[in-house]
């Protein structure tokens, strides 16, 4: 290819390639990022928090949960499967990532939990993640970043020594930009069916359903495997529960503050399943439900309960937006207009029988399986499960209520092997030259599960992290050569 146009490319304008970018400029290197999509900033617009470690918000609250106990406890959590060099760089550069965010006009509203006894690591930020993106974009502006929207790029050109350019669709015209590194920060795969199928071993909008995810089909992966890069982490999902789902009901709607309650969750035979009181950990709500091939399973409640939840509270939260104790004062008129939709997802009945009929269920299964349950609330005590006994409140009626719980995703959680310089490694860990990876592209984070006990917001850190890891080493590596 002819003489260089830029010296690093960055693919996506996530969290991860936006901070990039920023980093690869601020480092002095000429930096041309391509957007997919018609907009900036992808998945990375609905995040709420963002995780980090010895902040000057901790410190500021006498939080002292240290970077050594985050760093033990998420190796642990991934029983050492995690590469803990990459671990070691992400948690060691979290406190100073918040720091930068704030320098950038970013403005934090909290550091908190959003579970039960987790250490206050998570930074809730005003505005959610589309004021991060906003903010990063506008720096990538001031600092000469040439960003291009609705331009996919679609193959990373090898030269002798690591990239010679990327082939890109520009203004309806394959065209052809030269360079010396590239940044893969395209944001995963979510919407790839054939990947989800062979990785997962889940069914794309059948057992298995992407919230938020747009276009997300896996080219930078793709691209990197093909410039000899080694794969690791396929097949890993940020797996949620989310009930009632569909596009009939808004965001974080008084029916789903009731339905993802621990009161009385059934499988799609009707029979309980697990302790409802993982309703406060979205990873294993994700994992419990995903082991049914049906895709779904049931979340049940009834006036009296219904009533619980609009006089005294609801036991788990929505976010920081709603927090626990908060009463669900609209759950009366929302439960009318939801029922009148006449939705498969969620339906009420006079008695468990009929509730059962439009379930789909055997009357006689979801009969003993309330009967069993309230036996259980009656002693105070869950033999099949261990349950806390705060919440163990019966099902009698008159009216019965059940909303169908989907398994869902928020994203995909690997792709390409890196090290924690986030430099592309091929199966035996030698660097690709000049190829970065960052954000949802890459794997050794996460092993077998979204990694959230003890680091709420870690997706979200990793992407801004690794991002700006990526753009450091890719504007050195592009003055070297």
């Amino acid at each position: 290819m002819s003489e260089p146009e830029t010296d690093v490319v960055v693919v996506g304008s996530g969290a991860a390639g936006l901070a990039a970018a920023i980093e690869a400029a601020v480092a002095g290197a000429r930096v041309a990022l391509f957007e997919k999509q018609p907009s900036l900033g992808g998945t990375s617009n609905f995040f709420e928090g963002i995780f980090a470690v010895g902040s000057a918000m901790q410190k500021e609250r006498y939080i002292a949960y240290s970077r050594d106990q985050a760093f033990r406890n998420f190796m642990e959590y991934n029983h050492w499967r995690s590469d803990a060099r990459l671990v070691r760089a992400l948690i060691n550069r979290s406190a100073g990532t918040i720091d930068w965010l704030r320098a950038l006009g970013v403005e934090f509203r909290d550091v908190t939990i959003n579970m039960p006894d987790a250490p206050r690591t998570y930074h809730v930020v005003e505005g959610r993640g589309q004021a991060v993106v906003r903010a990063l974009a506008r720096r990538a502006e001031e600092l000469g970043v040439t960003v291009h929207k609705s331009a996919p790029v679609e193959r990373v050109i090898a030269g002798e020594k690591g990239p010679a350019g990327v082939a890109v669709a520009l203004d309806g015209r394959r065209t052809e930009i030269a360079c010396r590194a590239v940044v893969i920060a395209s944001g995963g795969y979510a919407n790839h069916p054939g990947w989800i199928r062979k990785y997962a071993g889940l069914e794309l909008g059948q057992t298995v359903t992407p919230m938020g995810n747009t276009g997300k089909t896996g080219d930078g992966i793709r691209m990197a495997w093909e410039l000899g890069a080694a794969e690791e982490g396929m097949g890993v999902l940020h797996l949620i529960r989310v009930a009632p789902f569909g596009p009939e009901f808004p965001f974080m709607n008084p029916v789903e503050g009731a339905a993802i309650q621990p009161v009385l969750w059934v499988d799609p035979m009707g029979e309980r399943f697990c302790d409802e009181g993982i309703a406060y950990y979205d990873t294993s709500l994700g994992n419990v439900n995903r082991r049914y091939g049906q895709g779904y399973t049931f979340c049940l409640f009834d006036d009296a309960i219904k009533e619980h939840f609009i006089t005294k509270g609801i036991f788990r939260g929505m976010g920081t937006v709603v927090p626990p104790g908060c009463r669900l004062l609209d759950l009366e008129r929302e439960l009318g207009r939801f029922l009148a939709l006449g939705s498969p997802e969620f339906f009420a009945a006079d008695s468990v029988e009929a509730l059962a009929l439009k379930m789909e269920v055997d009357p006689r299964v979801l009969r003993a399986t309330v009967e069993r349950y309230n036996g259980f609330c009656a002693r105070g005590y869950d033999e099949e499960f261990a349950k806390d006994p705060e919440y163990l409140l019966p099902l009698r009626g008159p009216r019965y209520y059940a909303a169908r719980a989907r398994t869902c995703f928020l994203g995909t959680l690997g792709g390409v092997r890196i090290n924690h310089r986030t430099e592309a490694v091929d199966p035996f860990g030698r660097p690709v030259p000049g190829l970065y990876v960052a954000g949802l592209d890459a794997g050794g984070l996460h092993a077998e599960s979204y990694s959230m006990r003890d680091t709420s917001g870690i997706a979200s850190a990793f992407a801004l992290i690794s991002g700006r890891v990526a753009g450091e080493n890719a504007a050195e590596y592009a003055r070297g050569r």
